[in-house]
């Protein structure tokens, strides 16, 4: 994120979700989340329509690529919201990370659910870790996971559907099993 601010001559957004997000969004994540390779972020569908706008973003984003290649980190997974699971009102109510960088102000998913939705679509080893981790920063019930999901606006797309559907009583159990 700071090779990314010095390439920028303006200010700008990213909204973190992913390892990046864990890390630097929570207070003592575990050391091996540090070890992401990648940067996912999610670009509000107003964002992404404001055409011309946010050139400065992708060429910096270009040149940061660049830079970093030879240590194999990368700025490059980019979602729309449209492609994520996510509630309704994420983006009204992003979280602020406290990195202090010169032009790029960098914000998480409001609540740990909506990082917990953005994890359901392939609930992998990696996911399933992730998810273990974010259950234990907030009390959740049964009752208020489930209303997630019931109210979480999901892609129409089948695959993720179908993933986000065989997630749901993966993560009730992890709720469940949680100390």
């Amino acid at each position: 994120m700071t090779t990314l601010d010095q390439h920028l001559s303006g200010p700008e957004e990213l909204t973190l979700f992913g390892r990046a997000a864990l890390v630097l969004g929570y207070p003592g994540s575990p050391p091996e989340f540090s070890s992401t390779r990648d940067v996912d972020a999610i670009l509000p569908l107003q964002w992404l329509e404001s055409t011309g706008q946010h050139d400065d973003f992708w060429e910096a984003q270009q040149r940061t690529n660049e830079a970093l290649a030879g240590e194999g980190l990368y700025v490059t997974r980019l979602f729309r919201e449209s492609d994520l699971i996510l509630t309704p009102a994420w983006f009204t109510r992003r979280v602020r990370i406290p990195l202090e960088l010169r032009w790029l102000t960098l914000y998480r998913p409001p609540h740990t659910l909506d990082l917990i939705l953005t994890k359901m679509a392939r609930a992998d080893e990696n996911d399933l870790a992730d998810l273990r981790f974010l259950l234990r920063q907030e009390r959740f019930t049964a009752a208020e996971m489930q209303a997630a999901f019931a109210r979480a606006r999901v892609p129409e797309v089948s695959e993720i559907r179908r993933l986000f559907e065989q997630a749901q009583p993966r993560v009730l159990a992890l709720l469940e099993a949680r100390p």
